[in-house]
C-alpha cells in the first residue's frame, strides 16, 4: 500500500502542487424517478450534435446506465410547434446515440427542443447563424461537453471526438456550476478557461419555452464578465422549479451550457463534481461563490448521475479505515465510465480481517478466474490471499476454500510478502506480485510468486517464484517509501493475442514467436511498476528464470493494477487517484508496438481514493450488453467516517461487453 509520503512525490511530478479532487461526494441516497408518465431515464437523454444542412439530422445521446424508450417523442423549432419525428431507433441504448432528420427545416439561426410523449421537456439548444454548419456538436464528453462549430459532421451515430475542433473556443470553457430551485433560484457559473470572458450580452432561461431569455447583466448588474477560473452569480427572474433546465446562450444566441433536474428540484442546489467539468450532483449543502463541496448524493440533474447503492454496518474494534493521499488530476483526454452509472458497495464492513498488519483494510490486487467467473480472487497486502465467492449481491471470503483467507509466504516458507497485484494464469493458478517483505519494508523485493490454490493448508509457499528485484535500483534507498514503489499490479496475458494482433518481440525486432521461448508457457505477464506507471513484460519459465521482453508506457505516472481483458481484447492498466481513478486500455499498433488506446475514468458516484484494485467479468457473463466490474479501495475510506461507504473495500459496477 503506498504511503502518504511517496504518493505525494508521485503526484508532484505528475503536476506539482496538486489538491484534492472534488468528485467526492456522501450521504449516498437514490436518485427521485421521474414522473410515472415519462419514461424511465428519459433526463439522460441529452441533444448531442445537430446540423442544419441537407436533412437537418439530429442525434441524440443517451448518458444513463439503461436503455431508454423514445417512442411517440417530438421536437420543435424556434416556432415551438411540436412535430413527431421518426428516429433511427425507439430505443436508446445506454452510452448509444439514436440519429433522426427533422421532419421541418431547421434554419441558419434556430433552436431546436426535444420532448417526451407526454410533452416534458427533455433538452434544448439554441444556435446563431452559420454556426450548425456542418454541424454542432457536443465536444469534450457526448452529453455533457460544451456546444461549438464542428469540422465535420460525419460522426452522427456515433462519438463526437472526430468532428470536434482541436481547441474548444474560451466562451465554451464557461458553465453552468450550480443551480437551486428553491425560491432564491440562484446560479452559479463557473470560467474553466485560462481567460476571462465577458457575459455582457449573455443569456437565459428555463424549460418554459413561453418564456424569453432573460440577460445575465439585468438578474446581476456586476456580472460582466467571469475571470479565467472564477464564479459569477445570479438570482433568476423568471422562476426555477422542479423537472425544470436552465440553459445558458451567449450574446449570439448560441447554447453554451445546460442543466436539467427531476421533479423533486434542485434543493439544497445542484453542483457539478468537479467544479466545471463533472457530473451534477445533488448537494447537502449549497455552496454558491466558492468550489462545490461535492457532499451529496448521485441524484443530481444533467441526466449524467448514478447511484452509490448498499453499504451499512459499523466498524469493528481494530478496523481502522486510512484517509486517501496523492490525489492527482485526471489526466486531459480521459472519456466518462463507459458503462452503467450506478454503483453497488459489494462487500460486508470490515471483512478482510486478518492476524496481520492494521485490520479490515489493504485490499488491492483483484481477478476474475475465467475458468469460474462466479469466483473473485483477491490479494490483501500483508501477505493474504482470498478467494471470493458471491452471496446475497456481496463478494465475501468462499468459506470451502478459507472463510478469513490464506496467508502466503515467500518460497524460502518465511516472510511477509507485501501482496499488491494478482492474476490467474492459464493453468489456474494465481500469480502474485510482492513489492518487498512486509518484515524488512525499507529494501525492495519485487517478485511475482506462482500459487496453487488447490494447495492445502492455511499457508500458502509458491510453486515457483521470480524475482526482478535487481531491474529496479532507483527502489533500493533505504526508504521504506521508495520500496513501496515497486510491482503494484500484474496481468497474465496470453500469446494467442500478442500473435493475432502483430506484436513485435523487442529481443529480436520481429513478430513474436512464442516456439522462441519452449519454458514459458503460453502467455506472459505484465508487471506494473508503481514507480513510473510502466509495465514490464516477462515470459516466466517452467525452471525458475524468466526471459525480460521490455518497458511499456502506460502514459499514466503510476499503475495499481494490470489486467487482460479478452472482451474488449485489450490490455487495462489502472490507476488509482494519483491519475484521477483511471483506466487506459492498451493496444497492438499497426507497427507492433502495445500503446495506449483509450482513457476511462471511473463512474462519478464513487469515492476519490486509494482505489487499487480492478477486474471485469469475462465477456461469457454479459446481460444486455454489460458484465460487472470490480475495484478495491486500499484504505475501506469511502467518503470518510459517518458515511454508508466507510469500512467498506469493495464496489461493484458494470461495463460494456
Amino acid at each position: 500500500m503506498p504511503s502518504s509520503s511517496s504518493r505525494k512525490r508521485l503526484a508532484s511530478v505528475v503536476a506539482g502542487a496538486l489538491t484534492v479532487s472534488s468528485l467526492l461526494i456522501s450521504g449516498l441516497v437514490a436518485a427521485q424517478p421521474a414522473a410515472a408518465a415519462d419514461p424511465a431515464g428519459f433526463q439522460n437523454v441529452r441533444i448531442n450534435e445537430v446540423t442544419s444542412s441537407n436533412n437537418d439530422t439530429v442525434e441524440l445521446y443517451n448518458a444513463g446506465s439503461a436503455a431508454v424508450g423514445i417512442s411517440g417523442w417530438k421536437m420543435s423549432d424556434d416556432s415551438f410547434s411540436q412535430q413527431s419525428f421518426t428516429p433511427s431507433s425507439t430505443t436508446i441504448a445506454a452510452g448509444g446515440f439514436v440519429t433522426f432528420d427533422s421532419p421541418k427545416g431547421l434554419g441558419d439561426a434556430d433552436k431546436l427542443v426535444i420532448y417526451t410523449a407526454d410533452g416534458t421537456l427533455v433538452d434544448r439548444v439554441d444556435w446563431a447563424s452559420g454556426k450548425a454548419k456542418p454541424a454542432m456538436a457536443r465536444c469534450g464528453g457526448d452529453g455533457s461537453g460544451a456546444w461549438v462549430t464542428t469540422t465535420t459532421a460525419a460522426t452522427f451515430g456515433s462519438a463526437n471526438a472526430g468532428g470536434c475542433p482541436a481547441s474548444i473556443p474560451a466562451a465554451s470553457k464557461v458553465r453552468i456550476n450550480e443551480v437551486t430551485s428553491d425560491g432564491s433560484d440562484t446560479v452559479e457559473l463557473y470560467n474553466g478557461g485560462t481567460s476571462a470572458v465577458s457575459l455582457s450580452s449573455w443569456k437565459y432561461v428555463d424549460n418554459d419555452t413561453t418564456h424569453s431569455a432573460v440577460t445575465v447583466s439585468s438578474s446581476s448588474p456586476s456580472a460582466t464578465s467571469i475571470p479565467a477560473g472564477g464564479r459569477v452569480t445570479f438570482n433568476s427572474t423568471i422562476g426555477l422549479g422542479g423537472n425544470d433546465s436552465v440553459l445558458l446562450l451567449d450574446g449570439s444566441g448560441n447554447t453554451v451550457d445546460s442543466v436539467t433536474w427531476a421533479a423533486n428540484g434542485a434543493t439544497p442546489s445542484d453542483e457539478r463534481c468537479a467544479d466545471g467539468t463533472g457530473w451534477f450532483q445533488t448537494a447537502a449543502t449549497a455552496t454558491f461563490g466558492s468550489a462545490n463541496s461535492c457532499s451529496g448524493s448521485g441524484g443530481g440533474g444533467g441526466g449524467q448521475t448514478g447511484q452509490l447503492l448498499g453499504g451499512g454496518g459499523s466498524l469493528t474494534s481494530g478496523c481502522t479505515p486510512e484517509a486517501p493521499s496523492g490525489t492527482g488530476s485526471t489526466p486531459s483526454g480521459t472519456l466518462a465510465w463507459p458503462g452503467g452509472l450506478d454503483v453497488t458497495i459489494a462487500d460486508n464492513v470490515c471483512a478482510f480481517t486478518t492476524s496481520t498488519g492494521t485490520e479490515g483494510r489493504d485490499v488491492s490486487g483483484l481477478a476474475f478466474d475465467p475458468s469460474n467467473p462466479s469466483v473473485l480472487w483477491a490479494a490483501k497486502n500483508k501477505n493474504w490471499l482470498y478467494k471470493l465467492v458471491k452471496s446475497n449481491g456481496k463478494w465475501i471470503p468462499d468459506s470451502s476454500w478459507s472463510a478469513t483467507g490464506k496467508q502466503i509466504r515467500f518460497s524460502n516458507g518465511s516472510g511477509q510478502p507485501d501482496s499488491e497485484g494478482l492474476t490467474v494464469g492459464a493453468n489456474g493458478h494465481i500469480y502474485v506480485t510482492s513489492e518487498r517483505d512486509n518484515a524488512n519494508n525499507t529494501v525492495p523485493k519485487d517478485t511475482i510468486m506462482e500459487f496453487d490454490p488447490a494447495a492445502t493448508g492455511s499457508t500458502l509457499t509458491p510453486v515457483h517464484q521470480w524475482d526482478m528485484t535487481a531491474q529496479f535500483p532507483q527502489l533500493n534507498t533505504g526508504s521504506k517509501d521508495d520500496a513501496n514503489l515497486g510491482f503494484e499490479g500484474v496481468g497474465y496475458v496470453p500469446d494467442s493475442w500478442l500473435t493475432a494482433n502483430g506484436w513485435v518481440d523487442p529481443l529480436t525486432g520481429s513478430a513474436y514467436n512464442p516456439a522462441n521461448y519452449p519454458l514459458h508457457g503460453s502467455g506472459l505477464f505484465f508487471a506494473g511498476l508503481e514507480w513510473d506507471g510502466s509495465l514490464h513484460v516477462y515470459g516466466l519459465n517452467s525452471d525458475g528464470t524468466f526471459t525480460t521482453f521490455g518497458t511499456i508506457a502506460t502514459g499514466k505516472a503510476s499503475v495499481m493494477d494490470v489486467t487482460y481483458d479478452a472482451g474488449t481484447q485489450r490490455i487495462i492498466a489502472t490507476c488509482d487517484n494519483t491519475c484521477g481513478e483511471t483506466h487506459t486500455l492498451m493496444k497492438v499498433n499497426a507497427s507492433g508496438a502495445i500503446v495506449p488506446d483509450v482513457t476511462y475514468t471511473n463512474p462519478a458516484v464513487m469515492p476519490v481514493d486509494n482505489l487499487e484494485g480492478f477486474a471485469v467479468a469475462p465477456a461469457s457473463t454479459c446481460v444486455s450488453g454489460f458484465r460487472e466490474a470490480v475495484w478495491s479501495d486500499d484504505g475501506i475510506y469511502g467518503f470518510g467516517s459517518g458515511t454508508s461507504s466507510y469500512g467498506h473495500a469493495l464496489y461493484s459496477g458494470t461495463f460494456p461487453c
